[in-house]
């Protein structure tokens, strides 16, 4: 059955009859426009009958990026950076000008801030964690609901001997814990160094944590670690606004291509305080084997191992324009609309026992949150649904969805209420726990989940798609 399908019908009413009313509910939808890019653009989608919900693993890319990026590359000559050749001028000259378009979308000063181009956030996490100056006395916060990169920062800390601490974060709708976090920031040693991290949006529940705790952590004498990886391809970063000390990218989850990109956006004075624990080639002005030593880069180039992605990195520009084509702020208003539909919608499903059909992890209403939806489906007799199950039969009908736990342990392990009693004997053993065997050891300890089932939506969502999912839901009602 075609996405676009004027004989579809479900519970929710013809699909012309639903598609008006929504569109009347939120007039800032702009269907047309977004019909005529997704054509354009996206027209795959359609053309595979192919209902695309898995934007906060990574978005599309568009015809027009491949194209512009393909073009570039058959028309010129372009070599290796770390030279003064013609072809290597040529990248130089490409590559910056990339470095300079993101500082541009994101509204980064350069007077105040340096772009470092990583592998992806997780490098750009990394990079911070090897490299901040952990010792005993310093801090290191961070909120439950964090990437698993942001998570693995701890063992650097630790190692140096600094005191890691975990800021709760409150259920059912995972926000911060604001008086923990506020005794928390307030136990800081201002005579060592300190970090705090949380994630702008959650890739777990969708929330979108306060940024205004930047300026409050940082008025206490934190550095602040900034996750934007979730919150950038469909919100607004304006780093003129918020000024973290450090901020992670991928690319990408903004535009799709390429992948194997991200950056760390980060201000010169904390960049200041980084010390490497290594060198390699392209960060070192002069090395030597005899002499046993080494001299870093002063700049960006300290940070950016080896040789860079310079033949892939205009593409990020190339990216960066379509979005700002698009529009970050409709994007914004797009997805907005369309996970206020779904919330909504959704919580109205039920079995005819009156059972609800869906727990959903995370708030139910659009404030504040990105259109990243958790949930689990329950029976008439309030037996969960295995999520893989669920998940095997969207893959029959050509609809991609995520289930797991989605690299973020903390949140989610709030939201299904596994308690560290139910964790004790899983790490105390040297051998390697599989996930498969995870599951089974906390599926014997708790009466519920311990996955979940993750539906995003992103810039080229249309109406019709997530009519398609919620039809999807009506087979589980009985």
């Amino acid at each position: 059955m075609s996405v676009n399908s004027a004989s579809t019908n479900y519970r929710l009413g013809h699909i012309e009859t639903a598609r008006a009313e929504f569109e009347s509910a939120y007039p800032n939808f702009n269907g047309d426009v977004l019909a005529n890019l997704r054509t354009r653009e996206y027209g795959r989608l359609d053309e595979q009958d192919h209902v695309y919900l898995d934007y906060t693993g990574g978005s599309l890319y568009s015809v027009s990026q491949l194209q512009h990026h393909m073009t570039l590359l058959a028309s010129g000559v372009y070599g290796n950076p770390h030279s003064s050749n013609p072809s290597s001028m040529a990248a130089t000259q490409l590559d910056e000008a990339a470095r300079a378009y993101v500082m541009h979308f994101f509204n980064a000063s350069p007077d105040e801030y340096m772009l470092i181009f990583t592998s992806n956030a997780s490098g750009a996490l990394k990079l911070v964690g090897e490299s901040y100056p952990f010792a005993p006395g310093g801090q290191y916060v961070l909120t439950f609901d964090n990437h698993n990169s942001v998570n693995g920062i701890r063992e650097f800390a630790r190692a140096r001997g600094a005191r890691v601490t975990y800021a709760p974060v409150i259920p059912p709708d995972l926000r911060i814990d604001a008086n923990r976090l506020r005794e928390l920031l307030d136990s800081i040693d201002p005579s060592a160094n300190n970090l705090f991290a949380f994630p702008a949006q959650s890739n777990f529940s969708g929330v979108q944590h306060d940024l205004s705790w930047i300026a409050k952590a940082q008025a206490k004498g934190w550095d602040v670690l900034l996750d934007a990886a979730a919150f950038a391809p469909t919100n607004r970063l304006d780093l003129s606004r918020h000024q973290p000390d450090f901020v992670s990218l991928s690319f990408y989850k903004i535009f799709g291509y390429p992948t194997g990109i991200g950056a760390l956006i980060a201000r010169k004075s904390a960049v200041a305080k980084l010390r490497r624990p290594w060198f390699a080639g392209g960060t070192i002005t002069v090395a030597s084997v005899q002499g046993d030593g080494y001299y870093l880069e002063d700049d960006e180039a300290a940070f950016e191992d080896g040789t860079i992605d310079y033949l892939n990195l205009p593409a990020i520009e190339i990216g960066l324009r379509h979005i700002e084509q698009i529009g970050i702020d409709s994007i914004h208003n797009r997805v907005t609309a369309l996970t206020d539909w779904l919330l909504r919608h959704l919580l109205d499903l039920r079995h005819s026992s009156g059972q609800p059909l869906v727990r959903i992890y995370g708030p139910t209403e659009s404030v504040q949150r990105g259109g990243t939806i958790s949930l689990n489906l329950y029976d008439a007799d309030g037996r969960l649904i295995d999520y893989e199950l669920v998940e095997a039969q969207a893959n029959a009908i050509n609809i991609s969805l995520r289930t797991g736990c989605f690299c973020n342990p903390g949140a989610s392990e709030l939201a299904l209420g596994i308690t560290k009693e139910h964790l004790e004997g899983c790490f105390k053993d040297e051998a390697r726990m599989t996930y498969e065997q995870f599951i089974t050891a906390m599926s014997a300890k708790i009466d519920g989940a311990v996955g979940a089932i993750r539906v995003s939506v992103g810039l080229a969502t249309t109406f019709d798609d997530v009519y398609r999912f919620m039809g999807f839901m009506e087979r589980f009602i009985s």
